[in-house]
């Protein structure tokens, strides 16, 4: 079974209200209050934030084929 291609890697800092998004592999960006950060480009979908649950840091805004 093929696993879904990733068309775009963004999220949304919900401390902040940023969008980042990641276009490259290895293109890692922080928001602005640097609380979450994006890597991977279309290669692969990585997000950093301080800790669990995910849901209280970022909205995933990734959109896959």
């Amino acid at each position: 079974m093929n696993e879904p291609k990733l068309r775009r890697n963004r999220v949304r800092c919900k401390h902040c209200d940023d969008i980042i998004e990641s276009y490259d592999r290895h293109d890692f960006k922080f928001c602005k209050c640097g609380k979450v950060a994006v890597d991977g480009g279309l290669a692969y979908a990585k997000c950093s934030f301080p800790d669990f649950p995910l849901e209280d840091h970022i909205e995933d805004l990734s959109e896959y084929e």
